[in-house]
């Protein structure tokens, strides 16, 4: 259980860490996939309220980088605030990314992979692998690796499970396990563990002119970020890190910018309610912060509480075996 069981999809970031403050102040913290209006910048946000030691934003354009960082320093001018350009769809960027992080600090406290993409027609990164499975799962992937010997660092020193992993993952994890036999969805034969929930919605169903059908790869790469977590829970908690996975709630924001109408209704039969970014961010804070998880309850949590996800991302098993193709997919072992 969380320390505070009355909070859900209406908490605000910003209320988390208020409660939290003491798990914040003092701490490094970095942030992916932060733009204007969207939950990474209302999560650096939450986060900037409380005095970190040092507040790093990491996303692909550098412009909306500035524009938060700008708007971060106007409202917490004592708080360091350092932009990283990062690219999650290119490994170059990845190392590149982790490189210029290791300069700004010694340590990471807390890691929030906040970052995806949702796409309908079939892309691929710069290494050709799915864009969704790719940007999605192998770059928060590889990005996390290389930070590690950060976080092992600041471990050492800190209360055991104050140091945190919090992967962003979605309610959507539902519909599709990780396809290991078909990971770019080419239409190979997969086993029927494999496959997607049956029936989908009309809209979630579709496919463009190449048979990819997006809601099903957005699927899988978040079935792969809470397995990914399992793994992390699994082989850190003994080093003292802890790692969750959240869904952040049904939020408008620039993710939904490739929705059409049909998808636009699709996506409101689902959702029982739409928060604004600030309530989007509050289960990342839960997660980054709550002192109450400092030992390993859980790993799924939505609406600031911890839930169940679906069994086959739970799986020790499967989180193994998705370690060892990410590796393979990356081109470097790493040894936890």
């Amino acid at each position: 259980m969380t320390s505070n069981p009355n909070w859900g999809d209406r908490t605000t970031g910003s209320e988390v860490a208020q409660a939290y403050g003491d798990q914040i102040r003092g701490k490094t913290v970095l942030v992916t996939g932060v733009g204007p209006n969207g939950i990474g910048s209302a999560t650096a946000t939450a986060f900037a309220s409380q005095r970190p030691k040092l507040l790093i934003l990491a996303s692909r354009t550098r412009s909306k980088l500035e524009a938060v960082a700008k708007e971060i320093n106007a409202s917490f001018p004592d708080v360091p605030v350092e932009i990283v350009t990062l690219d999650l769809a290119s490994q170059q960027s990845i190392r590149d990314a982790a490189s210029e992080v290791a300069k700004l600090t010694s340590t990471l406290d807390i890691l929030v992979n906040n970052a995806g993409t949702v796409v309908y027609t079939r892309q691929k990164t710069a290494g050709g692998i799915e864009l969704q499975f790719g940007a999605n799962h192998i770059g928060p992937f590889l990005f996390t690796n290389l930070l590690l010997p950060l976080m092992l660092k600041a471990a050492e020193n800190a209360p055991p499970g104050t140091t945190r992993i919090v992967n962003l993952s979605s309610a959507g994890h539902r519909l599709s396990p990780v396809r290991f036999s078909d990971y770019n969805l080419q239409g190979k034969p997969i086993p029927e563990e494999e496959d997607h929930h049956k029936p989908l919605l009309p809209a979630f169903a579709r496919t463009d002119d190449t048979g990819y059908n997006g809601i099903v790869a957005y699927a899988q790469s978040k079935t792969a970020n809470v397995l990914f977590t399992k793994y992390l829970q699994e082989h850190l908690k003994d080093r003292g890190i802890a790692a969750y996975a959240v869904h952040p709630g049904s939020v408008k924001t620039e993710l939904g910018r490739h929705q059409d109408d049909e998808l636009n209704e699709a996506f409101k039969q689902v959702a029982s309610y739409w928060g604004t970014p600030e309530e989007g961010s509050s289960t990342s804070l839960v997660a980054a912060t709550d002192p109450a998880l400092n030992e390993t309850k859980g790993l799924y949590l939505k609406a600031c509480q911890i839930e169940e996800p679906a069994p086959f991302a739970q799986d020790s098993s499967k989180a193994e075996k998705l370690w060892h193709l990410s590796e393979e997919l990356v081109g470097e072992t790493f040894k936890l």
